[in-house]
C-alpha cells in the first residue's frame, strides 16, 4: 500500500438516520476506488462495513466500521456509523476521530430524528459538514421537499452544489452547478456521460447557481467585496469561497444521487478530496500530561512523540482483540512499545494495519492523522490513549451515557451462570454502553443497555457466540422498609430440654431515624444486667432480623435500637441465646411502630421536541412523577422530574412511542420515599406470593 502524508488524508464519518444509505454510500465509494470487485448490498448481507452476523441478519448497522480507499492520489478513511438510537453512542465516539461529517438524508423522508441528533454530534466536535440527499430514484422522492426540511432543520448554511436530473423512476443523474455540466448514468458502474444542462433544467440550474455564488462569496472577505462590486465570481473563486466556508462551518454543501445505483458518488468523492480538510487543517486537540490539569496541545507533527486514541474495540474470532485508533501526533509503528496512559501500563505493539471492514492490510506504520488498527493488545480498550511513555499527552475520552434499560438475566439451563458472566464480560470489551452487574439489594444479575433492541442483540450474541440461552425479566424494585413510630419491647428467649438450656432476656427501645441514616445501635446497659460479651450478639440478632423486613421481607432501615435492660443466667445464657432474644424483640416490637415500605425515587431528565412535551409531561404525572422544571436547548425541551423507579422500568419503549423515536432520557437514583398506602398492600401481597412459591 502506498504511503500518504497527513495532507493527503481525509477522515470522513458518514452519519444520519437509520436506513438512509450510509453503508451503501461507503460500499459505492469502495467500489469506485476499485477497493472491492463488486457492489455489495445491505439486503443481501454482502457489504464491506456491515460484516457482523447480527448486522446481516437485521440489515442495520450496529457497530461503527472503518474502510479506506485511495482516490485522486489521496487516502479516504471512511467511518460507517449506526443510525439507530440504541447504538448512537458508537456514532458519537466515531465522530470524535473524524475530520468531516458526511450527513445522509433520505430523499423520501427528509430530515428525521437521528439526522438532527447526529448533526448535533458533528457540531460538538466543530466538524465541517457535507450533505448527500439519497434515494432520489425512489417513489415519492423529492429534492425540493427534502431541501426544505434540511433548511428548516439546519438553517441557511446549507446550499446545493448539485440538482437532480429526473424524478423518482426517471432519475438519471445530476447537474453540477459550478461547472454547469450534466452527468447522466445508465447503470451502477459509476461511469457518467457528461453533457450540457438539459433545457428544462436551465432556469432552475441558473437560479441555484446564483444562490451558490452568493453563499460562496460569504466565505472570504475579498470574495464578498468582489461580488458586491462586479456581481459575479469565477468558478475557481466559487470553489475558493466554498472551501473557506466549509472549513469555518458557515457553509454546508448539498449533493444528491443514489447510492444503491452508484449515481453521482464519484462527484462527492472528488469534493471530499478537494474541499474537506486534512488532519493538518483542523484545530489540534489538547490533553494533559501527568497530574497537571494544564491543557497541552497535541501537535500534528509526524516527527513528534507518538500519541494515539482508541475509538473502537472488537473481538475477531481469529485475530483476537482488535483496537481501532487514530494517530494524533507522531508516527505509530509496528513492532514497537508504547505506554497506555489511561491504564498506566506498557503495551507491546505488534502488527499495525489499515482496515477494509473486517479485512486487515498490514502496514509498517500510520502517520499523524491516519486511522488504523492494532491487534492483541493486553489491556487497551475504547477511549484509551497510547503514547511513547508516561510523559505523553493524555487525550480526553468521550463521555459514555449511562444505560437506560435493565433486565434481570438468568440462564435457561442450570450451571450456565458462568457462561453468562464470561460472555457479557467479553462483549463489554467491544461495547462500552453495555453493563452487567449484580444488584446487592435484590440479589439479581442485571444486564443494562441503551434500549430494547440493544439488549435483544446482546442476548442473540450470547446464544450464538457463547452457547448460552437466557431469560430476561424486569428487574425487581429494591424496596426498603422502615418505621414511623416507637415502642419499648421485651425480647426473651428461654429453652430447656434437658441438660444445659438457653436463656437470654433483653429490653429494647425501637424508634425511627431520619431518612438515610441506616441503623444505629445504642448500648445503655448499666450494672451488668447483660454481660458485655453478649451485647454484640444482641446487635447482630437485631440487624439480621432487620434484613428480613417487617411487612414484605425487604430490608428495614433508618432505625435506632437502644438496649437498656435485661437479665441473664450464669449457666444457660450464651451468645446464641441473646442473638435470638434480640431478634425476637425486634420482630415483635417493630410491628407496633407503624411500619411502612419505602421505594426508590429516580431523578430523570427527558429530552423531547416541543410538539410532544405535553404528552410526555402528562405521562410523567400518570406515573406518580413530579415535574421539577423545564429548559429548552437547540429546539428541544428538557424536562426534569422525580419519578418512582417502579413506574419507569419500561420507560424506554413508552418514550419512543410518545415521541416517535425523537426523545431520549437519563435516569439516576435520587432518594427513597414512602409508598402510598394502597400500593403497599399490593407489594405485600406480591411478596407473600413469591415467598409461598419459594
Amino acid at each position: 500500500m502506498k504511503k500518504y502524508d497527513a495532507e493527503q488524508i481525509r477522515n470522513v464519518g458518514i452519519i444520519g438516520h437509520g436506513n438512509v444509505g450510509k453503508t451503501s454510500l461507503a460500499e459505492a465509494m469502495l467500489f469506485n476506488a476499485k477497493m472491492i470487485d463488486r457492489l455489495g448490498k445491505v439486503d443481501d448481507g454482502t457489504t464491506t462495513t456491515d460484516y457482523d452476523e447480527d448486522e446481516k441478519k437485521r440489515q442495520i448497522t450496529i457497530n461503527s466500521a472503518v474502510a479506506y480507499c485511495e482516490w485522486n492520489k489521496h487516502k479516504i478513511n471512511i467511518i460507517d456509523t449506526p443510525g439507530f438510537a440504541d447504538f448512537i453512542t458508537d456514532t458519537r465516539i466515531a465522530l470524535s476521530v473524524a475530520d468531516t461529517a458526511l450527513m445522509m438524508v433520505c430523499g423520501v423522508s427528509g430530515v428525521e430524528v437521528l439526522t438532527s441528533r447526529t448533526w448535533q454530534f458533528a457540531d460538538q466536535y466543530s466538524l465541517p459538514k457535507f450533505i448527500f440527499i439519497n434515494k432520489l430514484d425512489r417513489e415519492r422522492a423529492s429534492f425540493e421537499r427534502t431541501m426544505e426540511s434540511i433548511k428548516e432543520a439546519f438553517g441557511d448554511s446549507v446550499i446545493p452544489v448539485q440538482i437532480p436530473i429526473g424524478k423518482e423512476a426517471s432519475f438519471q443523474g445530476v447537474v453540477d452547478l459550478i461547472s454547469q455540466k450534466a452527468y447522466t448514468y445508465s447503470d451502477a458502474s459509476g461511469k457518467a456521460v457528461e453533457g450540457d444542462v438539459p433545457a428544462d433544467l436551465a432556469d432552475m440550474a441558473a437560479e441555484y447557481y446564483e444562490s451558490l455564488v452568493e453563499k460562496a462569496a460569504e466565505g472570504e472577505d475579498e470574495l464578498i467585496e468582489k461580488y458586491l462590486e462586479e456581481g459575479e465570481l469565477t468558478p475557481e473563486e466559487v470553489v475558493q469561497g466554498l472551501k473557506a466556508g466549509i472549513l469555518s462551518g458557515t457553509i454546508c454543501p448539498v449533493f444528491c444521487g443514489s447510492t444503491l445505483n452508484n449515481v453521482a458518488i464519484k462527484q462527492i468523492m472528488d469534493a471530499i478530496i478537494a474541499w474537506a480538510p486534512s488532519p493538518l487543517n483542523r484545530d489540534v486537540p489538547t490533553g494533559t500530561i501527568g497530574d497537571s490539569e494544564e491543557p497541552v496541545e497535541c501537535p500534528a507533527d509526524p516527527d513528534a512523540p507518538v500519541v494515539a486514541k482508541v475509538f473502537k474495540t472488537f473481538i475477531d474470532p481469529f485475530a483476537g482483540r482488535v483496537n481501532l485508533l487514530r494517530v494524533y501526533s507522531g508516527t505509530f509503528s509496528s513492532d514497537s512499545q508504547l505506554y497506555n496512559l489511561t491504564k498506566e501500563k506498557k503495551e507491546r505493539i505488534g502488527q499495525v494495519s489499515c482496515l477494509l471492514g473486517k479485512k486487515q492490510s498490514s502496514v509498517d506504520s500510520l502517520t499523524v492523522g491516519d486511522i488504523g488498527a492494532v491487534v492483541k493488545l493486553t489491556d487497551t480498550g475504547t477511549g484509551d490513549t497510547l503514547a511513547l511513555d508516561q510523559n505523553g499527552i493524555m487525550l480526553p475520552s468521550v463521555e459514555v451515557p449511562k444505560p437506560i434499560i435493565s433486565f434481570a438475566i438468568t440462564p435457561k439451563s442450570r450451571g450456565d451462570e458462568d457462561k453468562i458472566g464470561i460472555g457479557l464480560n467479553r462483549l463489554m470489551q467491544e461495547d462500552v454502553t453495555l453493563k452487567y452487574h449484580r444488584d446487592e439489594r435484590t440479589k439479581e444479575f442485571l444486564v443494562s443497555g441503551m434500549g430494547q433492541l440493544h439488549v435483544e442483540i446482546i442476548v442473540d450474541k450470547l446464544k450464538h457466540q457463547f452457547g448460552v440461552d437466557v431469560i430476561l425479566a424486569p428487574p425487581k424494585v429494591p424496596y426498603l422498609e422502615t418505621i414511623k413510630g416507637k415502642t419499648e419491647v421485651r425480647g426473651r428467649y428461654k429453652k430447656q430440654s434437658g441438660g444445659r438450656g438457653q436463656f437470654g432476656d433483653t429490653w429494647i427501645k425501637i424508634e425511627p431515624l431520619p431518612r438515610g441514616e441506616g441503623f444505629e445501635f445504642v448500648d445503655n446497659i448499666v450494672g451488668g444486667a447483660i454481660p458485655r460479651q453478649y451485647i454484640p450478639a444482641v446487635e447482630k440478632g437485631i440487624y439480621e432480623a432487620m434484613q428480613k423486613g417487617i411487612l414484605a421481607g425487604y430490608p428495614a432501615v433508618d432505625i435506632r435500637i437502644t438496649l437498656y435492660d435485661g437479665s441473664y443466667h450464669p449457666v444457660d445464657s450464651s451468645e446464641m441465646a441473646f442473638k435470638v432474644a434480640g431478634s425476637m424483640g425486634f420482630k415483635e416490637g417493630s410491628k407496633k411502630c407503624k411500619p411502612t415500605i419505602l421505594e426508590p425515587i429516580m431523578s430523570m431528565e427527558v429530552v423531547v421536541p416541543e410538539d410532544c412535551m405535553g404528552d410526555v409531561m402528562g405521562d410523567i404525572n400518570g406515573r406518580r412523577g413530579r415535574v421539577l422544571g423545564m429548559d429548552s436547548q437547540a429546539g428541544l425541551q428538557i424536562i426534569r422530574a422525580l419519578v418512582p423507579m417502579a413506574e419507569v422500568l419500561k420507560y424506554a419503549p413508552a418514550l419512543k412511542s410518545m415521541s416517535g423515536g425523537r426523545g431520549s432520557y437519563t435516569m439516576d437514583f435520587d432518594h427513597y420515599e414512602e409508598v402510598p398506602g394502597q400500593l403497599q398492600e399490593k407489594i405485600i401481597a406480591e411478596a407473600d406470593h413469591e415467598h409461598e412459591e419459594e
